[in-house]
């Protein structure tokens, strides 16, 4: 078993980007700018803007945080959206969700310029992404596949099952997978809460991504010998050996499933790192207009 280090991937990445910003404010240009909307106070949410924001410091890129109370009405919140449009300093931006229920999220999301739509979530950037056409993907199927260029794990030809179906990993990462390109020529099987066999369609499969929201649900009779598994879950549980009191853990059962896999990622510390990296690299997209002129 050999591990997929988030971490090392995203610093290696990371590491790219801060020279490549650096260059440009040596060469007397202004940092790459992202934006995030944060609506409430919900703690993940809170938890995973203020990495974001970290990481933008630590590679040179700008971050701007609009902070709004959870009675935020939804036209408040799309003139700040449409503020943000306008302002040709600002690149990217996010609206960090969920949403309070009083918000609609589709029309949130439509409200974003597509090309400041780094998130990938905008309608036309989703149809760019299904057409092929460059694009903003979205952040953590993004961060997918950095990760196995950079360990440069075969997946042509490869059988691949993803279990989930959510427009922001299941889905797009199905797209991408089975696309024309490298990494992608999976042959991919979307499985989800419907889904009928869902553990030999598991068991035949290369490759598994596990974004089903399930602790623990992908156990070591669901993998066959030799698989690739990536760990998309992330859920908190209860821990007395831990400060905090809870240590977090995956959609895969890592001790029993690593024992099989050929390769595995590790829940914190696998996806997670390269998910915000994904977003970092839209950031650039956005800010070289290179999917939109």
């Amino acid at each position: 078993m050999k591990l997929i280090d988030g971490k090392e991937a995203s610093n290696a990445i990371r590491d790219k980007i801060k020279e490549e910003v650096a260059g440009l404010i040596d060469a007397g240009k202004r940092a790459p700018h992202l934006a995030a909307i944060l609506v409430g106070e919900d703690p993940a949410s809170q938890t995973y803007v203020a990495n974001k924001e970290k990481s933008c410091q630590k590679v040179g890129i700008t971050s701007t945080l609009y902070r709004l109370p959870a009675e935020t009405t939804q036209d408040e919140l799309l003139g700040v959206i449409d503020f943000i449009n306008q302002d040709d300093e600002i690149d990217g931006v996010i609206v960090q969700l969920p949403l309070p229920d009083h918000i609609d999220k589709d029309t949130v999301i439509q409200a974003i310029h597509p090309s400041k739509d780094v998130d990938g979530f905008h309608p036309e950037n989703v149809g760019k992404m299904v057409s092929g056409l460059p694009t903003y993907l979205p952040a953590t199927p993004f961060g997918i596949l950095m990760l196995l260029e950079h360990y440069k794990i075969e997946t042509s030809g490869k059988s691949c099952a993803v279990l989930g179906r959510s427009n922001i990993v299941g889905t797009p990462m199905s797209l991408l997978l089975s696309r024309k390109a490298d990494p992608g020529n999976c042959t991919v099987t979307t499985v989800h809460s419907r889904s009928q066999n869902i553990e030999q369609i598991t068991a035949e499969a290369d490759i598994v991504v596990a974004a089903f929201g399930q602790p623990h649900y992908l156990k070591a009779d669901m993998v066959k010998d030799g698989a690739v598994v990536i760990d998309v879950g992330i859920h908190r549980v209860p821990s007395d050996k831990t400060k905090s009191g809870f240590r977090l853990i995956g959609d895969v059962d890592f001790d029993e499933v690593s024992k099989k896999a050929s390769w595995i990622t590790p829940v914190p510390g696998g996806v997670g790192p390269m998910t915000i990296t994904g977003l970092l690299m839209n950031t650039m997209k956005a800010y070289r207009k290179e999917v939109y002129s």
